[in-house]
């Protein structure tokens, strides 16, 4: 299997792709000679993360009948000081909402992502340091 990006130029430094019919737009800010048009494309590198992490724990815990009020996944990265300029650790934080989660089973669905089903994540872990975190908010 093979995935194909085709980003293209749009105006001053912004691109545009098309994500399987999803259009995507990158740009720098303003500051740095863009027009803000879009996303910054290493913060992309994040979402994608969080993403991917975040659609294994929710699949993962659908099949253990466990369906917290909210869920969200925050990706906190550090930014190296010298070019190129790239991330050198992450921080991983699930945050669920329920009463009475079990936090064995929010355990096991973010060990089998960040283990066995996360692309990204295991990328992520042989380029940089990362961390996981679970916080339950009732």
């Amino acid at each position: 299997m093979k995935h194909v990006i085709d980003m293209s130029w749009t105006d001053n430094v912004a691109f545009e792709a098309d994500i399987d019919g999803h259009k995507v737009i990158v740009d720098a800010p303003e500051e740095a000679g863009g027009s803000d048009l879009g996303s910054r494309p290493k913060k992309l590198m994040l979402a994608a993360l969080a993403g991917c992490t975040g659609i294994d724990v929710v699949m993962i815990l659908k099949k253990m009948k466990v369906v917290p009020e909210a869920f969200n996944v925050m990706v906190e990265a550090d930014v190296t000081e010298e070019h190129p300029m790239h991330y050198n650790k992450m921080k991983i934080v699930y945050q669920f909402k329920g009463k009475n989660l079990p936090i064995d089973k929010l355990e096991k669905a973010v060990k089998l992502s960040e283990t066995k089903y996360c692309g990204v994540t295991a990328v992520y872990k042989q380029a940089m340091e990362m961390e996981t975190e679970i916080r339950i908010v009732e």
